[in-house]
């Protein structure tokens, strides 16, 4: 026993020696960090050796830094490791909090676009931060303690400088060594698009952020670089996968104002549910089951980094969010684009956007004019925009915003494009008890249960300004279009999601499904219905275009027209993953997208070909869409091509849009020059409590009243049928509903029996 002890003594470290507390240092980083790994980030490793590189990719890191501090005695040394420990603590504990609302790391790119998104940002911080986050400061703490109590004593012995850089050396070799493991069992890391899960597990999060700054650097790069031979090589690509437009739905709205709703956060799973033995969004539900309404329901999102700043691009550019960081921010200000502002502008439509937040949010204020809006209503426009009553976080509360909006859309002469961003349904889904109507759901994750209260509000909201566009003659001169940006609640939520679905396990192809928004299209005249064609964001774009009955040929776009039969159903993510009619990509392992039955290629020829076509396919979209992008190559285009937007003629500034609306009136198109000069806010009615209307309340018999109609009357003697899980991941919720308006789609869905591999 005493030649144990006097081993264990002999190669234990003496923390009262530097060299002692280095190693203590090390390890307490390194099982932090592994800590955050397991519990904190879902980087899905699977197999010993897939963990072992969990342990081992903190290691380097962690050595290299820390010995730094050799190079210096006493307590210069000790304070330096306490410093650098403390650094990478805040970076990990940063990266645990984005990483638990966006399920994904911080980028430099997101830390340069700090300014324009950290509005109101504190209030979901709140929400997100939970007291085990805090877990990684204890050692520090501890480590403090220990020092100013001199329990750990200052060693102001000098350590050999050769000591320290052989220290130095070896966290470099064993960075190189986990690298070479890491590249034998996932080929081309970092020279295919992956998912930045992959390089955190791999190679660690301080790689990562190394990495992430090369990348960029390189991409900056990419610009002076940039040829107008790089811009025909896409040009080349898009146009082989143009599609025919649909000789029956094309130009059947050529003409008529158009409307774009953005329902924040609105997931499709949504449409149709049911809670507490009634609907959640009964408006919504009935725009979606309107005989004019095309509604898709096998449309995912397919946002990156930029979240909303994605969706919007992909929706007015037919544009992929590049791998890191946002475009809207990155590049909105200096880039040139092809957005449908600027197309619909040159078919003389006036073009407006709406929201009740700053302007410079995710730079709008710049990005749009560099897609041609000529008007940008923001917070300055609103009444009292930051009165605590009416703002919800991120901006105006949807009742009172879509009000004050009614008034600056009657002034829009017609024809006009307007696009409107709701917020009230945003994380962390907090309403005050007087707009709450409906109970919380009962999951116990408390980032879950408040969804449908402000998913609810969203939907009153939007009756509202239904019925305001009903009776301000609207309503059959517009094609109004409802889409959600991006999931509410991400998959990082499973036991949760599986709750709500009533589901006991969720499945990799369930939580593909859960990425699943609402892309709704009413076009007054157009028999619609339920399409189950496959699609995403990056669609919308060319199938507007197509209703419109404008022309895209010289149009870059990566997406297709949903309503074509050439439309090619392949849905690609950011992340490198896809889904398509006939089989998913999820990593490296694939799925039939019907049963959600995992598959070997290998095993059939035909299978293999197709999923290798559609990896080529999703890889050099991504890839093209990136220097498109990055390289800011539409500025190459000829102007006979590309209209350019002349910046300086547009200004956001409250004066000056009001002097323009004023202005405006003496063309005698708008709504409210057709209304004889006068307003039709009279028209507008809001229970909104803050405005003077009823308070809501959970056992109000009003609250299943929409516009005075009961929901029963909505959807017909049918609507008491609840959705079912199977029916929720296919597309909505009443598998009741679901047949109901299919036998009624099939002008609407001829584009659905498209396979993949077109």
């Amino acid at each position: 026993m005493q030649r144990l002890v006097s081993t264990i003594r002999k190669w234990w470290p003496d923390f009262n020696s530097t060299v002692g507390f280095f190693i203590l240092s090390v390890f307490l980083v390194t099982l932090k960090t592994y800590w955050a790994y397991q519990f904190e980030f879902s980087l899905g490793a699977t197999g010993a050796l897939q963990q072992f590189l969990l342990i081992l990719n903190p290691i380097p890191t962690a050595i290299i830094l820390l010995s730094i501090a050799l190079y210096f005695r006493g307590r210069i040394a000790y304070w330096l490791m306490m410093l650098i420990n403390l650094l990478q603590t805040v970076w990990l504990f940063a990266n645990i909090l984005y990483y638990r609302e966006f399920s994904d790391f911080i980028s430099l790119n997101i830390v340069k676009a700090g300014g324009s998104v950290d509005n109101n940002l504190s209030k979901a911080i709140g929400g997100i931060i939970k007291p085990i986050d805090f877990v990684v400061y204890i050692d520090l703490i501890v480590l403090l303690i220990l020092l100013l109590l001199k329990i750990i004593k200052v060693d102001k012995t000098l350590i050999q400088k050769r000591f320290a850089i052989l220290m130095t050396v070896f966290g470099v070799v064993l960075m190189m060594v986990d690298f070479g493991i890491a590249s034998k069992d996932r080929s081309g890391l970092l020279t295919r698009t992956f998912d930045n899960n992959y390089i955190v597990k791999y190679l660690g999060l301080n790689e990562y952020a190394a990495y992430n700054i090369v990348k960029t650097n390189q991409q900056a790069n990419e610009v002076k670089e940039a040829k107008s031979s790089d811009l025909d090589k896409i040009k080349a690509f898009t146009k082989q996968n143009k599609v025919l437009a649909n000789a029956t739905t094309f130009s059947k709205a050529k003409g008529k104002n158009v409307i774009i709703f953005h329902l924040e956060s609105f997931q499709q799973f949504m449409l149709d549910y049911r809670w507490d033995g009634q609907e959640v969004t009964p408006n919504l539900n009935a725009f979606y089951h309107d005989t004019n309404t095309t509604s898709f329901d096998n449309f995912y999102n397919q946002v990156g980094q930029g979240k909303t700043s994605d969706a919007e691009l992909m929706l007015e550019n037919s544009l992929y969010g590049t791998a890191s960081g946002s475009v809207m921010t990155n590049y909105g200000t200096t880039n040139t684009f092809q957005a449908m502002p600027s197309v619909l502008d040159q078919m003389g439509y006036t073009t407006a956007a709406f929201h009740g937040d700053v302007p410079s949010f995710w730079n709008r204020d710049n990005a749009y004019k560099s897609w041609g809006y000529q008007y940008f209503f923001s917070k300055s426009y609103y009444k009292d925009p930051d009165n605590p009553n009416y703002n919800i976080g991120y901006g105006l509360k949807d009742k009172i915003f879509l009000k004050d909006t009614a008034s600056y859309l009657q002034q829009l002469p017609q024809p006009f494009y307007a696009k409107i961003i709701t917020v009230t349904n945003h994380y962390p889904y907090d309403l005050d008890s007087q707009n709450i109507s409906i109970k919380k759901t009962t999951t116990g994750d408390s980032t879950v249960d408040g969804y449908v209260q402000t998913a609810r509000y969203l939907d009153q909201a939007f009756g509202e300004f239904e019925s305001y566009l009903k009776k301000a003659g609207l309503w059959n001169k517009t094609m109004i279009v409802l889409y959600g940006d991006h999931y509410g609640i991400s998959t990082n939520h499973q036991p949760a999601i599986a709750k709500l679905l009533g589901k006991k396990k969720l499945s990799a192809t369930d939580l593909v499904n859960w990425e699943k928004v609402p892309f709704m299209v009413r076009v007054p005249g157009m028999k619609g219905g339920i399409n189950h064609t496959y699609g995403g964001e990056i669609d919308v774009m060319p199938t507007l275009l197509g209703l419109l009955g404008i022309k895209d040929e010289q149009v870059v776009q990566f997406g297709t027209d949903l309503l074509s039969s050439e439309h090619r159903q392949v849905v690609p993510f950011r992340n490198g993953d896809w889904v398509s009619s006939e089989y998913t990509k999820i990593g490296s392992s694939y799925y039939v997208t019907a049963t959600g039955t995992k598959i070997k290629p290998s095993e059939d020829p035909r299978v293999k070909q197709i999923i290798k076509e559609t990896n080529k396919f999703v890889t050099q979209t991504l890839d093209y869409n990136d220097k498109l992008i990055q390289g800011n190559l539409l500025r190459f285009a000829s102007k006979s091509e590309l209209k350019r937007v002349n910046k300086k003629n547009i200004s956001y500034k409250t004066s000056t849009g009001i002097a323009n609306l004023k202005a405006a009136q003496k063309k005698g198109t708008s709504v409210k020059a057709q209304n004889g000069g006068k307003s039709t806010l009279d028209k507008y009615v809001t229970n909104a409590p803050e405005l003077g209307g009823i308070k809501q309340t959970l056992n109000n018999d009003d609250n299943d009243l929409v516009d005075g109609i009961k929901e029963s009357s909505i959807l017909g003697d049918d609507s008491n049928v609840s959705a079912t899980p199977e029916s929720i991941l296919s597309g909505h919720g009443s598998d009741n509903s679901k047949k109901t308006t299919d036998s009624s789609s099939s002008s609407s869905s001829s584009s659905s029996s498209s396979s993949s591999s077109k």
